[in-house]
């Protein structure tokens, strides 16, 4: 009985041994995980090459915690009627249009402000490239392709200035336009010429036999439109400004530096032409558009 017992004891203590070794080396296991993460840390916080260029894109709301005033906190859940950083550079793009367009030439004077001479540019440059392209028929769209232009140049330009966001990068941004415009021209189609619109799609010019493939490439280039519409912006303006971003991690390399300043100049240079660039591609591809609805016929 006595063995029984000393040999009970005995495993008992190997036991609380084996256990507590364990729990010294799960708990070196832990300080290690611990030191490694405080090192990580301390080697961001010294300048290393821990950046996230895509940070920028993120919707944040305007007040609160995770909000754009404290971006270091975690983002909270965002909902259809919170004010984010998105909203913001929307409004103030808007904004920027109402006070060149109507507080800037309310004078109409004969002999313009500098305000007034940029707003007329404006307008007689949209106004030729709505005539040239759609005809006279079209002049009577000139407001509304107009204000696209004008919207997504602002919105563009305002994505460029520091500690700014840029709304034209988001795909939810763009997508509204790019359909808003097919179905615009879609729907103004069918109102004009009814089942005549259909014509779009098909060529009479080619042989008989060849005009039902083309009519099916028709249909699907026709519905590829919206995508390709609004995919084009959002995806030219995103690609500068992350590669800006890129850039600009490696500035901290002091011996890189120089070279990752000139590299952000004339990337910036070349995303000041991209944006007034892509607006107008933007606007011109709508005036197309509107051509096919208005003479639907090949």
């Amino acid at each position: 009985m006595t063995d029984v017992a000393s040999h009970t004891a005995t495993e008992t203590t190997d036991a609380a041994t084996h256990g507590a070794g364990e729990a010294v080396m799960h708990a070196d296991a832990v300080g290690a995980g611990d030191a490694a993460a405080d090192g990580a840390a301390a080697g961001h916080d010294a300048g290393g090459l821990v950046f996230h260029p895509l940070d920028q894109f993120l919707v944040r709301p305007i007040f609160g915690e995770g909000g754009i005033f404290h971006p270091t906190m975690p983002v909270p859940e965002i909902h259809w009627y919170t004010p984010t950083n998105v909203t913001l550079w929307l409004a103030l793009a808007v904004l920027c249009v109402v006070l060149l367009f109507v507080v800037g030439s309310r004078g109409r004077a004969t002999v313009p402000t500098r305000t007034q001479s940029v707003a007329e540019l404006f307008y007689g440059f949209t106004h030729k490239m709505v005539e040239d392209v759609c005809g006279k028929e079209g002049l009577k769209y000139f407001p509304y392709i107009m204000t696209i232009f004008v919207f997504i140049l602002f919105a563009n330009f305002l994505g460029l200035l520091p500690m700014s966001f840029a709304t034209t990068s988001h795909i939810a941004v763009t997508a509204i336009l790019g359909f808003g415009v097919f179905f615009a021209v879609t729907i103004l189609g069918f109102v004009l010429h009814g089942a005549s619109f259909l014509k779009l799609f098909w060529m009479t010019d080619a042989p008989l036999i060849l005009r039902p493939v083309i009519a099916v490439i028709e249909l699907i280039s026709y519905f590829v439109r919206p995508v390709s519409h609004s995919v084009r912006l959002a995806g030219n303006i995103m690609a500068g400004h992350a590669v800006i971003k890129v850039f600009a991690g490696f500035a901290a390399i002091a011996l890189i530096s120089p070279v990752s300043i000139l590299a952000i100049t004339a990337i910036y240079g070349l995303e000041v032409l991209v944006a007034g660039i892509q607006a107008y591609v933007f606007a011109i591809l709508t005036c197309v558009y509107l051509k096919d609805a208005l003479h639907p016929a090949h």
